[in-house]
């Protein structure tokens, strides 16, 4: 499919109930009750407070796609994208017919309920469910599990989001979006089923290379069995990663959003209309390592105090603090480290030009200093 033919579908079937970060059952469960005949959808379990955990099952195709999101429950882009991809589904063109016809889709829109509502990573007995596929000790564990050996999927996509601090390799691009095709071994062998995961990966590069140059990264794939990912390629199910980064000024993750959209549909239909051999799997090899290089604001060039001379110029990292606030996610600047960073970039820059950084209670900023504003030259400036 071609990139302007993905972005008029999203922009067509983009759902517009849900935005920004913050994605609970609340959100989603209206969407539940009128995607209609052409989904079954049910509740498949429980969370530790007894949330619903929904699945929605979708096409008549051979080949079994299971996808599953907010495993952590504060990453929700590939949440939305979701919905997004299931009104494309549900609304008969000649794309979903293609990919509907050849796959069926098991989806978890929200596997991690109560971290979704406390918009925390962990679930709520402060467990991180990607941590574990072994001792299965969480009911969300369970749920999974459960689902994965009775659908007995071909393909699994183990879908998450990423902070801003990542970089595509050693550079000044964002990792805006990043896969993994997980290790199924100590070795990290490269066996036919990652060789599988890989292509379809390099498949996805292909694509998002058109609209995010260099902004396409890989984690490293030292092998954890405790993480699901993992787990599931041990057992020979080929298994990607997915990311959803940052991209330039898009902090409620709506521009990445779309390019995590791009790339479900341009996946599923290379899976809908090839058999995927792993033959292609090189190409992910030319992907970049993700580095972290980014933080969310750099003061350069601050004149601050030193402990054996009077003073010295140094740099300033910004890295915000995400806080649920009243249901809404507020981004809370807090300052990290102060230190030359010059192997490091801020998405956003600041030049203190030699003067002196203060708060907004006219005292010099220090580590941990929490606020929107600092003072520059007497100029009050927001970050």
């Amino acid at each position: 499919m071609h990139i302007e033919e993905i972005k008029s579908l999203f922009l067509k079937y983009k759902e517009t109930n849900l935005f920004h970060r913050y994605i609970t059952n609340k959100h989603i469960a209206p969407l539940l009750n009128r995607l209609g005949e052409g989904a079954v959808i049910e509740t498949i379990g429980e969370s530790v407070l007894s949330k619903p955990i929904y699945g929605i099952k979708i096409g008549k195709g051979n080949k079994r796609i299971l996808m599953w999101s907010q495993m952590h429950g504060n990453e929700s882009t590939t949440t939305k994208a979701l919905f997004d991809l299931l009104n494309t589904f549900l609304d008969k063109n000649e794309y979903s017919e293609n990919i509907l016809n050849a796959c069926t889709l098991y989806i978890i829109p929200i596997l991690n309920p109560d971290g979704a509502e406390a918009y925390t990573r962990v679930n709520a007995n402060k467990v991180d469910l990607n941590r574990d596929a072994q001792n299965l000790s969480q009911p969300e564990s369970k749920v999974l599990r459960s689902i994965f050996e009775a659908f007995k999927p071909h393909f699994c996509y183990n879908l998450h989001g990423q902070r801003t601090i990542f970089s595509a390799g050693k550079t000044n691009k964002p990792a805006t979006v990043s896969f993994l095709a997980p290790a199924q071994d100590e070795a990290c062998t490269v066996t036919p089923n990652r060789k599988i995961a890989m292509a379809i990966i390099g498949v996805m590069n292909e694509t998002l290379q058109k609209i995010i140059p260099k902004q396409v990264g890989v984690y490293d794939d030292a092998f954890n069995l405790n993480c699901v990912g993992d787990t599931f390629q041990n057992e020979n199910i080929p298994t990607i990663l997915f990311e959803a980064g940052h991209y330039e000024n898009d902090y409620g993750r709506e521009v990445t959003r779309e390019l995590i959209y791009t790339s479900y549909i341009s996946s599923l239909s290379y899976i809908a209309n090839n058999s995927v051999t792993g033959s292609k799997y090189e190409a992910y090899f030319k992907i970049p390592e993700n580095e972290k290089c980014f933080y969310d604001v750099i003061i350069r060039n601050a004149r601050v105090a030193a402990s054996h001379s009077n003073e010295k110029i140094n740099d300033i990292a910004v890295q915000y603090q995400e806080k649920l606030i009243h249901g809404q996610i507020k981004l809370i600047p807090k300052i990290e480290k102060i230190e030359k960073l010059d192997a490091f970039y801020g998405h956003k820059e600041i030049d203190a030009n030699g003067f002196e950084v203060f708060g907004v209670d006219n005292q010099l900023v220090a580590i941990d200093y929490e606020n929107v504003f600092v003072i520059i030259n007497n100029d009050k400036i927001a970050l």
